[in-house]
């Protein structure tokens, strides 16, 4: 069988020099840790759309999904975990308060100065920021040198 690699859409919402985090619930090694709002693609979703969607269904804001600009690619793959194709998107434009809509699937949500991310905040996303912040289009974890 060919493996397949999942889609994730991530949203960084920024608000002057600050980000939002969710602070993850599940039964793994994420548990307690820091995340962007984000998910999986599904089928026939255009990826813009799919971020704004997973930002509400999160967060409870509401993003057109023009707003939304694509500032970071990472491929990412795992032993453990199946590969995948992370899209960070990016923007400060949105209509609603932020509030925790999944309390099944996050402990909390967190405004965090982009220059004081929290140290538990999970490897993935936080390629997804710094090469944002840095201006680098594409990243590439996991992979054998």
């Amino acid at each position: 069988m060919i493996a397949r690699h999942l889609v994730d859409v991530h949203v960084l919402l920024t608000r002057q020099d600050e980000i939002l985090l969710s602070l993850r619930r599940s039964g793994d090694e994420f548990d307690a840790r820091w995340h962007l709002p984000a998910g999986k693609l599904e089928a026939g979703e255009p990826a813009a759309r799919g971020a704004a969607r997973e930002a509400a269904e999160e967060t409870g804001v509401e993003i057109d999904p023009a707003d939304l600009r694509l500032v970071h690619t990472a491929h990412v793959v795992s032993p453990t975990r199946d590969s995948r194709l992370g899209l960070f998107f990016h923007t400060e434009r949105w209509s609603g308060t932020p509030e925790n809509r999944e309390p099944d699937k996050s402990y909390e949500l967190r405004w965090f100065p982009l220059d004081a991310l929290p140290d538990a905040l999970i490897r993935y996303p936080a390629l997804g920021i710094a090469g944002w912040r840095a201006g680098v289009p594409y990243s590439e974890f996991g992979w054998a040198e």
